[in-house]
């Protein structure tokens, strides 16, 4: 089994749903974020501080690691579709699957305080759904998700890597 990789928007529950998801398969789960500051040694909101240039140069670096992987499921941050080259690492390490959730349902699911690209209030949520939507969906194997609540979600995974013979 190659990796399972999860992009959408960040608040789409991709963490979640990766956590149940290696669970139930019995392999890893990697949260992009997670490792990117364990690696860095500095937490988001401080690489953040220094430009987001800064960020998303250590999120490649910790892509590249994370692709390295087997028979793991990787929650990615939001923008990762932002970096062609990091789309093209994950899609040579496994499938890809975008999870859609509409800027209306991720509202009423997170608190953008603990978000730095949505510090600027909740409508910088609709804001870069609308500027990463056709990224997304470019760069992913499978869609799944709109409308759907995380526990809905996770069946409509399991049905494609059923269909893959995963």
């Amino acid at each position: 089994m190659n990796n399972i990789i999860l992009i959408g928007m960040p608040g789409c529950g991709k963490t979640t749903i990766g956590r149940e998801l290696a669970k139930k398969l019995g392999c890893y789960f990697f949260d992009a974020d997670q490792v990117l500051e364990e690696v860095s040694g500095q937490t988001i909101h401080e690489l953040f501080a220094q430009g987001e240039e800064t960020f998303r140069d250590a999120e490649s670096e910790t892509i590249v690691y994370l692709a390295s992987k087997v028979k793991g499921v990787i929650a990615t941050g939001g923008g990762v579709i932002k970096r062609e080259e990091n789309m093209q690492v994950l899609g040579n390490s496994g499938v890809i699957i975008f999870i859609n959730r509409s800027p209306e349902e991720i509202i009423a699911d997170i608190d953008t305080e603990t978000r730095p690209l949505l510090a600027e209030g909740k409508e910088r949520i609709h804001q870069l759904y609308a500027e990463r939507i056709e990224l997304y969906r470019k760069y992913a194997d499978y869609e799944v998700g709109t409308g759907k609540k995380w526990s809905e979600i996770l069946p409509e995974i399991f049905a494609i890597l059923e269909g893959m013979g995963i």
